[in-house]
């Protein structure tokens, strides 16, 4: 049996979790992006009276907020991996610890959130 095992199996659920939110931020990221590249064919179709209101809500904001729900996921997988080697680490080590700061993991949730607020935003006023 593994020393802590309960400890090691508890820190790869954790990194399981962000790691699937993060996968989750990048493919709502990808909807994002198809979805401004839809509404832009669309209005190159459409007649004159759709197409710059469809031209209007396919703006450039939506492109750069999908590259940033993109980037903002992989920064949450990149963080996940190393907070799990980190405590990793801590677990096997016999000496006792403090807890660690959440600033980074804090920063990027702030930083999601935000994102996810102004896009929500967005699309209610266009």
């Amino acid at each position: 049996m593994i020393q802590s095992f309960s400890d090691h199996a508890a820190n790869e659920r954790t990194f399981l979790a962000w790691v699937r939110t993060g996968i989750a931020v990048i493919a709502f990221g990808f909807v994002i992006e198809k979805f401004n590249l839809f509404l832009l064919t669309l209005a190159r179709t459409a007649g004159l009276g759709n197409r710059q209101q469809l031209e209007r809500l396919a703006g450039s904001l939506g492109r750069y907020e999908g590259l940033a729900f993109i980037g903002g996921g992989i920064a949450l997988i990149v963080l996940a991996t190393a907070r799990f080697a980190r405590i990793t680490a801590l677990i096997d080590d016999p000496k006792t610890h403090h807890a660690g700061s959440v600033r980074a993991e804090l920063i990027v949730s702030a930083a999601l959130i935000v994102l996810i607020a102004s896009y929500s935003i967005y699309l209610a006023f266009n």
